[in-house]
């Protein structure tokens, strides 16, 4: 049952007959008059239990998109039932107009609708609903709540889509139209044509040079059917926010981007996930679907409070691929995590693959290195110093060995990582 504001103001009216009879029976036979009342009004109302209520689950959203679920109400009393119905979810899943006020008909049924606008990623869960039905007096009422499950997915909101049409158009240049005029490491024969000055003497075709009778050089074109392996770091590290966007979320879009770029690319994408162990896999997807499968996986990926095993991740490549490939880690360059437990295996990883580290950078720090207003902002101008500096020469380590970092804010990391892909793929690295 439940109480409303017209039984608290009843009872505030029994002072009246209290100024005018001060009796202490007075105030004992008025609150006796106010339960009868609301025991009559709960009698009135109706019971609760004569509605059945189903939900229609709702199928996955972006973050930030909005979707709906429908409930439906079904009478299966003998008369008509009135009331309110509350659909309770999750404060992250956004929900609005949760609060349906119902007339329905006895065998009849109707439906209710429950706006959804998800705040962040992964499963955002209903918890129950509850049904009110208030007496004809206005004083009391009859509630009830029943389990209702319900779910609804948000995806990664995947921000870094819109570059997509701008690294396809420099690919497709990269795709046959201007060939290499480099061999580089690996690259594939795409045509002959007549020496000029410059080339590299290397390519020269003895064979075609001998029948034409005149200089003739190969070109190459960029490697297709390339192997990129994405390792997404789900450690401590990731759980860190740069402004109001978790790490792990950053590096989720960055990885979005590349792996629809590399696809269109005619590239092989896998990915892995985890810290002390694998949290995901998506190995072997076919194009079509590989977009699908990468957000269904990162849906509900969050970082753990623990440090990355990085020899049980390197051991993880080594089973998806054994050849030469493109391996892009999505891990925060911090000093320390890198120092103590990233850089040992990584220096044998980069003796089997093309290794890439990408790292989300602070802006702040730069914001923190300009202002020096008062003392306190200078001291923590020194500090911010300090970590730009311990951060760029564990990059110079990490470069030592052969491999490459992208280090960059949110909104630019999906780019630039974007973009170095595209570079090593013209020059025939990967």
């Amino acid at each position: 049952m439940f109480l409303t504001g017209r039984f608290l103001i009843l009872l505030l009216f029994g002072a009246v007959p209290i100024l005018v009879w001060p009796n202490y029976a007075v105030p004992v036979l008025w609150v006796l008059f106010c339960v009868l009342l609301m025991c009559l009004d709960l009698v009135l109302a109706g019971s609760t239990k004569t509605v059945a209520l189903a939900r229609s689950v709702p199928g996955p959203v972006r973050l930030g998109e909005t979707t709906s679920c429908l409930i439906t109400v079904t009478n299966t009393g003998t008369g008509t039932f009135r009331g309110v119905l509350r659909d309770s979810w999750q404060p992250s899943a956004g929900a609005t107009d949760t609060v349906h006020r119902l007339t329905v008909p006895p065998g009849d049924t109707r439906s209710v609708t429950t706006t959804l606008t998800p705040t962040r990623r992964g499963d955002r869960l209903a918890v129950r609903a509850t049904v009110r039905r208030l007496g004809p007096l206005g004083l009391a009422g009859r509630q009830r709540s029943m389990p209702l499950p319900g779910r609804v997915r948000a995806l990664p909101p995947f921000g870094s889509r819109r570059l997509l049409p701008s690294r396809l158009a420099h690919l497709r240049q990269l795709d046959g139209r201007s060939a290499v005029r480099i061999r580089g490491q690996g690259t594939e024969f795409d045509s002959l044509r007549d020496y000029v000055e410059g080339d590299d003497v290397r390519s020269i075709d003895w064979r075609a040079t001998a029948r034409r009778r005149s200089t003739v050089v190969r070109t190459w074109q960029p490697e297709k059917d390339r192997h990129i392996v994405i390792v997404l770091d789900t450690s401590r590290t990731s759980a860190g926010r740069v402004g109001d966007v978790p790490r792990l979320d950053a590096a989720m879009d960055a990885a979005l981007l590349l792996a629809a770029l590399a696809s269109h690319a005619g590239d092989r994408v896998d990915l892995i996930a985890g810290d002390r162990r694998v949290h995901r896999r998506v190995v072997g997807v076919v194009r079509t679907t590989l977009l699908n499968s990468l957000v269904t996986a990162m849906a509900n990926l969050e970082p753990a409070l623990l440090e990355a095993d990085w020899p049980m991740l390197g051991a993880e490549v080594a089973k998806i691929s054994r050849q030469r490939a493109l391996l892009v880690l999505l891990t925060p360059l911090e000093p320390a995590a890198v120092e103590e437990s990233l850089l040992p295996p990584l220096s044998v990883l980069a003796q089997h693959y093309k290794v890439v580290i990408g790292s989300v950078a602070d802006p702040a720090l730069e914001e923190m290195i300009a202002a020096r207003e008062n003392p306190e902002a200078v001291y923590d101008a020194a500090a911010a110093a300090r970590t730009v500096t311990l951060r760029n020469r564990t990059a110079t380590a990490v470069g030592r060995i052969g491999v490459d970092v992208v280090d960059a804010p949110p909104d630019k990391l999906p780019a630039r990582l974007a973009d170095h892909y595209l570079l090593l793929k013209s020059r025939g690295l990967l």
